[in-house]
Formats: structure tokens, sequence, C-alpha cells
């Protein structure tokens, strides 16, 4: 009668095991898109904090593939303004991603622990 509790426990460890895997990874992976729109966040507010010591008549490209296209600093400036917007939003949805992902290895750490010592008191 141990025998099939055993590949119960045993089945069940191995899914506890691979879900866990998989959510460190996603966890991983949140928090290298994170540092990536962090570094993409800071760049923006640079470039706009160097545009605004320009003066308004001053002539600014923007890079398009491999040419330059005139743009206002107005127009520039709005760029950045919304590329700034836009990573901070994926920033605070990747946070929540990932507390939720870091929720979820805690449930499964604590359902293997569950399960092992459930084993020693059998």
């Amino acid at each position: 009668m141990a025998a099939p509790v055993d590949l119960e426990l045993k089945k069940a460890f191995s899914e506890l095991q691979v879900k866990m895997i998989d959510t460190q990874q996603k966890v991983k992976l949140a928090n290298l898109q994170i540092e990536q729109l962090t570094h993409v966040q800071k760049h923006a507010n640079l470039t706009r904090a160097e545009i605004d010591t320009l003066g308004d008549d001053t002539r600014m490209y923007e890079g398009v593939g491999r040419m330059f296209i005139l743009q206002s600093k107005e127009g520039i400036t709005q760029q950045l303004k919304t590329k700034q917007k836009t990573a901070e939003e994926k920033i605070k949805e990747l946070e929540q991603k990932k507390i939720y992902l870091e929720r979820s290895v805690k449930e499964a750490e604590d359902n293997i622990r569950e399960m092992l010592l459930s084993r020693r008191a059998q």
C-alpha cells in the first residue's frame, strides 16, 4: 500500500519542481525586462535634459533607419516623454507580474516542504 502513495508523492513532487523552475525562469526574464526598460527610461530622461538646454531655433534630427529627419524640438521632446511614460507603465506591469510569480514560487516551495514533512511523518 505504501508503493502507490510513494508514486503519487514522486509525481506531485516532480510537477511542483517543474512549476517552480518555470516560474523562477519567468521571474528572471521579468527582472531582465525591467532592467532594460529602466535603461531606456534613463536614456530618454538624459536626452530630454540635454535637449532642454538647447535653444528653440536649434535644428534637430531624428534617426529613422539609415536616414535622419528634421524634427522640431517640441516633437522630439514629446516623443521622449512618451517613451518614458510607456517604459514606466511596462515596468509597473512587470513588477506586478514578478510579485505574482514570486508568490507562486513560494507556494510551490511550501507545497514541496509539506509533502516532504508528510512523507517523513508516515
